[in-house]
């Protein structure tokens, strides 16, 4: 497999730095829907300690971690839905996966979609 090159995104004030982390941002979203199906467990504060003091409330840490993975995937998908609404899932696939424009089997062109894809990560990089 080709190594992926990096965007060059100067005209939008993002560093090489800073696309890596949107990209790999971006590449956690299936993790992240993953975490948020997956985190339904609700149960009572555990005590302990002196005099019962709580020492953690399991059910607020999960809703906590739950509404940032929602707002994190939320962001994703936004930024795609405001880069292009009809393209939005080949977008999507493409940031979130790695699939190339060639798998997409979009109809879009080649220099048309990379440029949605640049406008892509400059929504996103405002939002983050």
């Amino acid at each position: 497999m080709a190594k992926e090159r990096d965007l060059q995104l100067s005209e939008y004030d993002i560093s090489k730095n800073r696309y890596r982390e949107l990209k790999y941002f971006c590449r956690q979203y299936r993790e992240k829907k993953k975490g948020l199906l997956s985190m339904t467990e609700l149960s009572s504060p555990q005590f302990g300690g002196k005099g019962g003091d709580i020492f953690s409330d399991r059910t607020a840490n999960i809703a906590i971690k739950r509404a940032k993975l929602s707002a994190e995937i939320q962001m994703i998908e936004q930024s795609a839905l405001e880069t292009d609404g009809e393209l939005y899932k080949y977008i999507l696939k493409n940031v979130t996966d790695g699939i190339t424009y060639e798998y997409l089997d979009i109809p879009f062109s080649r220099s048309g979609f990379y440029v949605l894809r640049k406008r892509f990560f400059s929504i996103l990089d405002k939002k983050r």
